[in-house]
């Protein structure tokens, strides 16, 4: 049996969660600081798309692949709904609707995962 890497995906996905949510607080926490600009983190399917991935080859005429750099989880500037007087662009009805992905996003994540163990414990009992 090849090594299993749905778990080192899951946990991938829950470091980018938790890097979101951490931004989504930051723009909370600055909602009425003048000037703020919201952040928000690269869709997590850019992060894996950026992913070094190599692929074993057993034979010199397989085709070659160039594996990228790993890119890591990088804040960006958001374009948010408004801009007040101020110039802050942080509006709490979005922050939550973002807070709402991760929260789906993490639900699924830890059900995939439980998923799988009961897989995992059920073919070892056998």
């Amino acid at each position: 049996m090849g090594p299993l890497f749905l778990l080192d995906l899951a946990a991938q996905q829950a470091r980018w969660l938790g890097t979101r949510q951490t931004a989504i607080a930051g723009n909370v926490s600055n909602v009425s600081t003048p000037g703020y600009k919201a952040v928000d983190v690269r869709p997590f399917q850019d992060v894996m798309d950026r992913t070094a991935m190599t692929l074993q080859t057993t034979s010199p005429a397989h085709m070659s692949i160039d594996p990228s750099d790993p890119r890591g989880n990088v804040v960006r500037p958001s374009d948010g709904w408004d801009t007040t007087y101020s110039g802050n662009n942080v509006t709490i009805e979005e922050q939550l609707l973002k807070a709402g992905e991760v929260n789906r996003g993490y639900a699924l994540n830890t059900g995939i995962v439980k998923a799988f163990n009961r897989m995992m414990l059920a073919s070892v009992k056998g």
